[in-house]
């Protein structure tokens, strides 16, 4: 019975410092404009959009996908709301098919794919980057992908273990990001 007791509290405790390790080492947001051939924005706040049309509206890419959009939301109305300029108007394409973060990939995969492109910038929160890019690397092998981590609102990661709302959201983040790392070691 010590044993296990004692194997619990070890892997409780590998666990937790694991934990603390990840959210220690989230990238944060890149100083230098990437270049890249297109740019895929996954949805999920204001933030993520928001800088991925800027980036775009600078001329990073040719063409930029915004993945995972509700079925509801038009064209129009995410010009809007992210100031789109005339680029948005011819090159900005809309995704509708992603449910989730590996939808996400899929869908940028096969948008990549028929445009031929061979680099892309993804844009997504911070704490959402390493699990976006786990899938995305799965998704898009021969690609070059460029992660652009956002700031997202209302989550504070500087002091984010003073905040409970933040530590259950990366909690939440971490799970997904171990389930897709361990996804990704099952053969297909």
């Amino acid at each position: 019975m010590m044993r296990f007791l004692a194997a619990m509290i070890l892997v409780a405790l590998a666990y937790g410092l694991a934990f603390f390790v990840w959210v220690s080492t989230l990238p944060s947001p890149p100083d230098i404009k990437p270049e890249a051939d297109g740019i895929v924005a996954l949805t999920g706040g204001a933030p993520r959009l928001d800088t991925a049309v800027a980036l775009f509206e600078s001329g990073v890419g040719k063409r930029l996908l915004i993945s995972g959009v509700g079925q509801v939301t038009t064209r129009e109305s995410l010009k809007n709301v992210t100031d789109g300029g005339s680029r948005f108007d011819c090159c900005a394409d809309i995704g509708y098919a992603a449910q989730d973060t590996r939808g996400n990939a899929q869908e940028a995969a096969e948008w990549a794919h028929r445009h031929q492109f061979h680099s892309l910038v993804v844009v997504t929160s911070r704490y959402h980057m390493p699990r976006a890019m786990q899938e995305f690397s799965r998704a898009l092998p021969d690609i070059t992908l460029l992660p652009y981590p956002v700031d997202q609102e209302n989550v504070d990661l500087a002091g984010w273990w003073t905040h409970p709302q933040t530590a259950q959201l990366l909690h939440r983040e971490y799970i997904k990001y171990l389930a897709s790392v361990a996804a990704g070691l099952i053969p297909r």
